[in-house]
C-alpha cells in the first residue's frame, strides 16, 4: 500500500498533534521530535503505537529507534559514536539523515536524527 510523501506527512502530522499537543504548523519535515516538538522518552512509545494504528503497520521499536546501538561499547566510547557505530546506525536506519550527528558524534545529539522527515521515510519504507 504505497502512499505519497505528502499523504504520509499529513497523517503523521495528525499523529504528532494528538500525541504531543503541538500545532499543525509546528510539524514540519525538519522539526525534531525532542528538541523542536518536546517529545520525551515516554512519548516515543505512544507515537509508535499511534503510527501502527494510523497506518495499519507493525513497528518494532528498535527498528525505528535503534537505541541498542547507543548502549553498546563497541559502537560508543566516551560518549561518542564510533565509526563502527555510525555504520551500524546507517544500516539500521536507512531512512534517517545522520548528518546531525556525524560531525559531533555525541550520543546526546542522537535525538536530532528524529525529524518528522525521518518518520515519514520510515513509514513509507514499511508501507512499500
Amino acid at each position: 500500500m504505497s502512499m505519497s510523501y505528502d499523504d504520509v506527512l499529513a497523517k503523521i502530522t495528525e499523529v504528532l498533534e494528538d500525541a504531543l499537543g503541538v500545532d499543525e504548523d509546528e510539524v514540519t519535515p525538519t522539526a525534531t521530535l525532542g528538541p523542536d516538538l518536546g517529545a520525551e522518552s515516554i512519548d516515543y512509545l505512544d507515537i509508535v503505537f499511534r503510527l501502527e494504528k494510523a497506518f495499519g503497520i507493525k513497528i518494532d521499536q528498535a527498528e525505528m529507534m535503534p537505541n541498542d546501538v547507543l548502549n553498546d561499547p563497541q559502537y560508543v566510547q566516551d560518549g561518542k559514536i564510533t565509526d563502527k557505530g555510525i555504520d551500524e546506525l546507517k544500516a539500521k536506519m536507512p531512512h534517517a539523515d545522520l548528518s546531525a550527528i556525524e560531525g559531533s558524534r555525541d550520543v546526546e545529539d542522537f535525538e536530532k536524527v528524529f525529524t518528522v522527515d525521518t518518520i515519514v521515510k520510515f513509514v513509507q519504507s514499511k508501507l512499500d
